[in-house]
């Protein structure tokens, strides 16, 4: 039993310094993942403007509405934006691979095999939540141009536009993948199953706050196709929890049931 316990500490314990040498190497892989990724996101964004402006050119009803760069920086502003976040969308595999093989060590051998699973469902969720955020833009700007006039003319600021556009994606996006950490936390013991469960009141005022911050628009169906989702993957995460919960702790009472035998 103790030479179990001290390879479990060995797996788990790293001294401070190596953890800042790891996160600095990992930082700088990500980094240089994610400007390899603004490069094809720069010689894509005419594709992704034409793209982001769809839901202004379709939006009809009799009323016009244009993209309108009110400096000379503007375009230039947008194409960069465009290239970033198109960068961090594309290079998702390799930033997120990091971030989970940063926290690797804090798990055994054992437990690494779970985690690096959670990886490759954190990519499609955050793809998934990327999805969903370009899914509800339609919806809203269909409904706020639809406050003005009969046969007018909206000239919305393309920067402005965009930039609520693309930060309301990457934002979705990233709250899809946080069930994934909530279960990776109880994997490390850090929080039990019935814990996550017991705060579902504040996580469902959460996500209805997020919701209503992320679509801005008072539009109730935009609301509900991101919260939808975003409720069933939390109590994914306490199913998911609680299982391993009962799990270990059948484990831990076995195997404290066969030393009291052995004594």
């Amino acid at each position: 039993m103790a030479s179990a316990t001290q390879v479990r500490n060995t797996e788990r314990r790293m001294p401070l310094v190596e953890h800042l040498i790891e996160l600095r190497k990992r930082l700088m892989r990500a980094a240089l993942g994610i400007v390899v990724g603004a490069v094809i996101g720069w010689l894509l964004s005419d594709q992704i403007l034409l793209l982001m402006s769809a839901p202004i050119n379709g939006a009809g009803d009799g009323r016009l509405a244009k993209l309108n760069f009110n400096n000379v920086t503007s375009a230039f502003d947008v194409r960069f934006e465009i290239a970033l976040i198109a960068g961090i969308v594309i290079t998702s595999p390799i930033w997120l691979y990091q971030i989970f093989a940063f926290i690797t060590p804090a798990f055994t051998r054992q437990e690494k095999k779970f985690v690096f699973g959670f990886f490759f469902s954190a990519v499609p969720l955050f793809l998934a939540g990327c999805a969903a955020g370009w899914f509800v833009i339609p919806h809203i700007v269909v409904l706020m141009i639809s406050f003005a006039p009969g046969n007018s003319a909206s000239l919305l600021d393309g920067k402005d536009y965009l930039d609520f556009a693309l930060r309301l994606m990457l934002i979705v996006g990233v709250a899809f993948v946080l069930p994934v950490f909530l279960v990776i936390m109880n994997f490390a013991r850090l929080v039990r199953g019935r814990t996550i469960f017991k705060a579902w009141r504040f996580a469902l005022l959460a996500i209805t706050m997020f919701t209503a911050i992320a679509t801005p628009s008072a539009d109730v169906i935009s609301m509900l196709l991101l919260a939808i989702p975003m409720v069933a993957l939390f109590f994914a995460a306490v199913g998911v929890s609680v299982i391993h919960d009962r799990r270990l702790d059948r484990r831990e009472a076995a195997a404290l049931s066969g030393a009291g035998t052995l004594e």
